[in-house]
């Protein structure tokens, strides 16, 4: 075991190279990336929006909005085929998602059917080559035909809406000269739509939520406006109002003179006459020739344009205008001409999309969050370097190259995957170094226990490497199902903590069993030690008397206890929910003068009719955090509230983040989040049962529930706030949990083959003793991890480091008093490993070297 290769010396030190190689970019200065030769690695981790800043927004495709204009077309299609093939009709209606006619001739019904069959054909053929027929035809009675939308038909239509929005939508982000933005979809009828170092998010949710359906239309004289207003619009007009403040009425024709997809350019100009910002744009030859015959036929009518049912202009019509362009003049300042080009520049969308959430972050709480990631993960660094040098000396050394190497792999395989960094991702990387150190304790205690029983020390290492390996594959492999988990439940910063957790977890065994391996090779032929490296760890004793065993009824007690007044308590009490799960908005401010103002904020947001807004100051420099409970109003009122919130308060406080989440999508967060902790608890059944019994797996699960449950006591009992990060922080737990439990497990079986005679609670004493001293060593440094990360990471992070916090002392409890203990009552026997006995003599026995 601790002899190598020439080749595999050149491998692993080519991979720690090409490591530190990638990383290295990372924290050199841009300046100096510049100066590099073109050969040379320049690439860097992208940074999440919660570190440069910028804007998160879920778009959902209004279904609603398409089905009815499907039916509005299907209506003027009926209308116009059945003129076409001269058959009267009558009772032309549409509702909920069905049109019906009914032919005035029965003997007509028949040629009916033929003239709207092109309503019934195939739109499509769909991915198995089966039609997709939008529209099915039933006769409820003799000559009552009715159009029904087929559920794949309105499914298409979604696909198709959500593809051309897509595109319509990376047109106008692209046109604000972002850098790198993501356009993709999400679901079904979603698009997220991400554009990192955004300066301005609210001009990007004001560009994203037009739909920019431009229209020009004659204006109807035939009657005044208020009269159509107060009465009934003539047939075939309607009444619309101006972008004015206060808006001004216009009486307007249905008909359509010219589209906005007839546009072929849009540009924010200058009126030459009045200098007032205007917008140019220019028809194809077709919307030319429609729009000069147009005002051919009209001089002297007024005629609107058109945005989004909304009247932008109506001018009179003095001359005809046949060159094809023409200017659209308004109360526009600059940057709205601007907007108004981009958006005509781009194309409508095909429906209207509603913001079903947002999360935005400002470029100056972006800067904090990295300088608080940095500070944390150097702090915790120092930490977990300095407590491995106390406990185990010049093997600690050992450990903390391999803990370098492996951070430096973690940062290059970021690096090359493109992942993005998030602050959540910095906390998952300063996890794992205190989490890394554990495969390296669990080797250097099996070492110290070889030693301990007379062999020698080249003997010992190499027995204890050996011995080591199953108990830290198992061990990590567990903690790496709640990271994929993690993974595909979460969303953004909480993905973004499951990657780099993932990835630690996949580099901590690689150097543990080849860096460290090979750096106590080295440590042996140059220095030829004859005893094991003296450290903190002399003070440990190998096997502790402690009886766990004999307290095991008291643990149960105490676990019960606890569990049931916690299932208890959210009987009477509630969680205090975060907007993830139930809905509405939080804003994070500053007060430009740097003083806090919560009362006076709350006063001042109290008239807006909001529901109970909560204002609560924290940090130092006139910082608050606003809570807006969800509106009753659906998703499009949460982006109200936003607006009104900003409109009272933008001129006294810096908006640094935002977020808001609908009904729609904080429903589906709740869900997924339950789906996923169940999911991992079924998972981690499956694998411990397949390794090890059925008892084993059985226990691990009940008594990671067990710290769940205490969890979200100390969620219900704190009042602290309960979001996805919360969700992540159990998560975690319970895969630290899950890995302390592993290690005895792995213990007690071995030592249930060594011992087959001794009875169960004696055999589980032993193991639990036996481990000790690695459960405080891997406890001790993990916490000195997450104390660096809660007093130097950061406002945002701080309550999901101390549900984990609390997890780790939960954790370690319940594998000493509830995992083990459980063995017995599940009566576990020895003769179970009966038939793995003569294989784990027969391992023992070889003899090492490879």
């Amino acid at each position: 075991m601790l002899y190598f290769s020439r080749w595999k010396t050149i491998l692993i030190w080519a991979v720690v190279a090409l490591g530190v190689i990638l990383s290295l970019p990372n924290i050199l200065p841009q300046s100096t990336l510049d100066s590099l030769p073109g050969w040379a690695p320049k690439r860097t981790m992208t940074l999440g929006l919660d570190l440069q800043g910028g804007s998160h927004i879920l778009l959902a495709v209004d279904r609603q909005d398409l089905v009815n204009e499907r039916l509005n077309a299907t209506r003027d299609d009926i209308r116009t085929l059945l003129r076409d093939a001269r058959i009267g009709y009558t009772g032309l209606t549409g509702t909920g998602r069905s049109v019906q006619v009914r032919v005035r001739d029965a003997a007509d019904a028949e040629k009916a059917r033929t003239a709207l069959a092109p309503l019934t054909q195939p739109v499509s053929s769909g991915v198995l080559g089966n039609a997709i027929t939008e529209l099915s035809l039933g006769e409820p009675e003799p000559g009552l035909l009715r159009f029904t939308l087929t559920d794949e038909g309105v499914n298409y239509r979604v696909n198709s809406a959500v593809t051309q929005s897509i595109e319509v939508i990376g047109r106008r982000v692209n046109e604000l000269g972002t850098t790198e933005p993501v356009i993709q979809r999400s679901g079904a009828d979603r698009i997220l739509v991400q554009v990192p170092g955004l300066e301005d998010p609210q001009r990007l949710k004001e560009i994203l939520g037009q739909t920019a359906k431009l229209t020009f239309q004659m204006v109807d004289q035939s009657v005044p406006v208020q009269e159509a207003i107060n009465g009934r619009p003539p047939a075939g007009s309607t009444v619309m109002y101006s972008t004015d403040d206060p808006p001004v009425p216009y009486l307007i024709e249905n008909r359509i003179i010219v589209s906005g997809e007839n546009l072929v350019d849009a540009q924010a100009t200058f009126n030459q006459q009045t200098s007032e910002p205007v917008v140019s744009f220019r028809f194809d030859a077709r919307g030319a020739g429609r729009f000069g015959q147009a005002t051919q036929q009209n001089v002297g009518r007024l005629f609107a344009i058109v945005l989004d049912n909304q009247v932008i202009s109506a001018p009179r019509i003095n001359e005809p205008i046949i060159g094809g362009s023409g200017q659209i003049s308004g109360n526009f300042t600059t940057q709205s001409a601007n907007d108004l080009a981009v958006l005509l520049r781009a194309g409508a969308l095909p429906a209207d999309l509603t913001i079903v959430e947002e999360r935005t972050v400002g470029p100056s709480l972006g800067a904090d969050s990295i300088a608080a990631g940095k500070l944390a993960s150097l702090v915790g660094a120092a930490l977990v370097v300095g407590c491995m040098l106390l406990v185990y000396g010049k093997l600690g050394l050992i450990a903390n190259l391999a803990l370098a190497a492996n951070v430096a792999l973690i940062i290059a395989v970021l690096t090359m995957l493109g992942a993005t960094l998030t602050l959540p991702g910095i906390a998952g990387i300063v996890l794992t170094m205190g989490m890394a150190v554990d495969s390296n304790v669990i080797i250097f205690e099996r070492v110290r226990e070889e030693r301990n029983q007379g062999r020698s020390m080249v003997q010992s290492f190499d027995g204890g490497f050996q011995r080591a390996l199953a108990t830290v594959v198992d061990a990590n492999f567990t903690t790496l199902i709640i990271a994929v988990i993690l993974f595909y439940m979460g969303t953004g910063p909480v993905r973004g903590f499951a990657v780099t957790l993932g990835i630690g977890i996949v580099t901590t065994v690689f150097t543990a069993f080849t860096l460290t391996r090979w750096l106590v090779a080295v440590w042996f032929r140059k220095w030829r030690p004859l005893e094991f490296p003296k450290g903190l760890v002399q003070y440990l004793p190998l096997n502790p008397r402690i009886p766990f065993m004999r307290y095991r009824n008291y643990g149960f007690a105490l676990s019960g206890f606890a569990s049931i007044a916690v299932v208890g308590l959210l009987f009477v009490s509630d969680f205090n929910y975060g907007i993830d799960f139930k809905g509405g908005s939080l804003i994070e401010m500053q007060s430009r003068d740097h003083v806090s103002k919560p009362g006076e904020v709350r006063d001042r947001l109290g008239g807006l009719n909001l529901g109970e807004v909560q204002v609560q100051a924290f940090g130092e420099q006139g910082e608050l955090m606003v809570r807006v409970p969800t509106q009753e109003g659906g998703d499009n009122a949460e982006q109200t509230v936003v607006d009104k919130v900003r409109m009272e308060l933008s001129d006294d406080f810096d908006f640094r983040r935002i977020e808001v989440v609908g009904p729609t999508v904080s429903g589906e967060l709740a869900w997924t989040g339950t789906i996923g902790i169940t999911l991992s608890m079924l998972a981690l059944l499956v694998y411990i049962w397949f390794r090890f019994e059925w008892q084993f797996g059985l226990g691990a699960v009940i008594s990671t529930a067990h710290d769940v449950i205490i969890i979200v006591g100390v969620y219900v009992v704190l009042g602290l706030e309960f979001n996805l990060s919360s969700i992540a922080a159990i998560l975690t737990v319970i895969g630290y949990s899950i890995n302390d439990t592993v290690v005895i497990y792995d213990r007690i079986r071995e030592t249930l083959r060594k011992y087959k005679k001794m009875p169960i609670d004696e055999v589980i004493n032993i193991s639990l003793n036996q481990t000790l001293s690695r459960t405080i060593l891997t406890g001790l440094t993990v916490l000195l991890a997450l104390i660096a990360l809660y007093f130097f990471g950061g406002e945002v992070i701080s309550s999901f480091v101390f549900a984990i916090i609390v997890g780790v002392f939960v954790g370690t409890y319940s594998s000493l008093f509830i995992a083990g203990p459980l063995l017995i009552l599940f009566k576990l026997r020895p003769d179970m490993f009966e038939n793995e006995k003569s294989t784990a003599i027969a391992a023992t026995a070889q003899p090492s070297g490879s």
